[in-house]
């Protein structure tokens, strides 16, 4: 049995946990013009409340639908909380050095016993602050380390004394042959990171957003937009054209034939790096910009 931190507040609104019994007035995550507090104002739970809800909340952890890929799931809560994103468990080496890509607010023993049958988690990469939800909670679980943009401290909402929480910038090549990165891309945060593996996937949070055009497979009419960049999802602020630039220079380097995005519905898996070169073009067009640098790029 893990011990959990049962009593620390968790913001219903983001999921992120804070690090004492006695939450702010608002929730700081939230409050950033990027999210927003909900017309009825903030509220909280807590992992005892989520663990004992009529709710019966719990984990789902199930191979990616779309990859037939043995060695990747995607975890994710029943009835939804917060923001209702995934973290994606990568099984690497036989299960002796699993990386999780981001992370939810529910823990509960079960979700435990059944990611250990898998190997249990080596490290914790967490894309952006949306998605620092109870971090802690799970590195105390798997006795593993976690590691965040040190650009992004400010929205740490619970700090962990110790050895467990890292901080890092620019591009990490995770120890391995399978050819691990997390690619500090910039844009809806400072230190917002997508994960790029086996030269096949490309996991983005919403550090790229995938949006309802880019789903599925069929023939599109030019112009039709499969990615989006945006500063604020909810808000609806776009990112500038350069920040999209920046974002095509950070991932071009890299090989990848799928994208992953923060739900277990957005998923984009055919002429991906084409598609999303043309989104940025469009994206950048669309903002009434007739040149940019954006548009001498290929492929």
């Amino acid at each position: 049995m893990v011990k959990f931190s049962l009593d620390l507040p968790i913001c219903n609104t983001c999921g992120a946990q804070f690090g004492t019994t006695s939450p702010p007035k608002t929730c700081p995550v939230c409050d950033d013009p990027r999210q927003w507090v909900p017309p009825s104002g903030q509220s909280w739970t807590t992992l005892e409340e989520l663990q004992t809800s009529d709710e019966k909340y719990h984990n789902v952890i199930e191979k990616d639908l779309y990859s037939n890929d043995d060695n990747l799931y995607s975890v994710y809560t029943v009835p939804q909380i917060a923001i209702g994103q995934r973290a994606i468990l990568m099984v690497r080496d036989g299960g002796k050095t699993n990386v999780l890509w981001d992370c939810i607010s529910y823990i509960d023993d079960d979700t435990v016993k059944r990611i250990n049958q898998l190997g249990g988690i080596s490290a914790i990469y967490i894309s952006h602050p949306h998605f620092y939800s109870s971090h802690v909670e799970w590195a105390r679980a798997f006795g593993c380390k976690v590691f965040l943009s040190s650009l992004d401290k400010e929205w740490v909402m619970r700090p962990s004394p110790g050895d467990q929480i890292f901080y890092t910038e620019d591009v990490v090549n995770v120890d391995g042959n399978d050819k691990l990165s997390i690619i500090r891309v910039d844009g809806h945060f400072p230190g917002s990171a997508v994960c790029a593996w086996k030269e096949k996937y490309l996991l983005v949070a919403d550090s790229i957003g995938i949006v309802l055009s880019g789903l599925g497979e069929r023939t599109r009419l030019p112009g039709t937009i499969t990615f989006t960049f945006m500063w604020s999802y909810p808000n609806m602020i776009p990112l500038s054209p350069d920040a999209v630039y920046n974002i095509w220079k950070a991932v071009k380097p890299f090989k990848f034939e799928m994208m992953h995005g923060g739900w277990s519905d957005k998923v984009v898996k055919t002429n991906v790096k084409k598609r999303l070169l043309d989104s940025c073009k469009i994206f950048v067009a669309k903002m009434g910009y007739e040149q940019h640098d954006v548009f001498s790029e290929d492929l």
